[in-house]
């Protein structure tokens, strides 16, 4: 069994980690702008990357069921172990939800999606403001946590790669893999 992921792993990684930035980053941006035309633009542009992303993680999903990851060192501890498992999870868990709870947040406040302006996106709640109202609390706490889960992420991947010396970052790094 390789000791890295694949070159495809590796990439959809790679891509949603570069998605999802992009998505905190713009979220945390139109939020604080007043109603405009521009504010309208950049709401319509992070549903857009939103729908993408909750399609691109069920395809990343299916990649690791088919694909086995490399195993965690031996010389790991088993609780460590667990909480690399618990964390890897907990990613996947919000990658799936954060985009849901934006799509029945639009729902409820009756913004229909309408992925890249051409494939509309069907509603999955009736309009109600404060249904939508308390969704966009649920919808921006989800990613708050979802940050905390980032930076554990990044913070053990680091550690890994400096205190411990071992190979957990450098696997998944976008470097030559031998299989597909």
């Amino acid at each position: 069994m390789s000791t890295h992921y694949t070159a495809t792993a590796k990439s959809l990684h790679w891509l949603m980690a570069i998605l999802f930035f992009g998505l905190l980053g713009l979220g945390f941006y139109m939020s604080g702008l007043p109603l405009s035309p521009e504010k309208l633009k950049l709401y319509s542009w992070h549903k857009w990357a939103g729908v993408s992303a909750f399609l691109l993680v069920w395809l990343r999903l299916l990649w690791r069921v088919t694909h086995r990851p490399p195993a965690l060192p031996e010389s790991m501890p088993k609780l460590l172990q667990l909480a690399a498992h618990a964390g890897h999870l907990a990613l996947y868990g919000l990658m799936i939800v954060i985009p849901l709870s934006g799509w029945l947040m639009s729902s409820a406040k009756g913004f229909q999606t309408v992925w890249f302006g051409i494939l509309p996106i069907p509603d999955l709640l009736a309009k109600d403001k404060e249904l939508g109202n308390l969704l966009l609390t649920v919808h921006q706490s989800l990613n708050l946590l979802f940050i905390a889960v980032i930076a554990g992420h990044v913070g053990a991947a680091l550690k890994h790669h400096f205190i411990d010396k071992d190979d957990i970052l450098a696997r998944m790094l976008p470097a030559p893999a031998t299989e597909n």
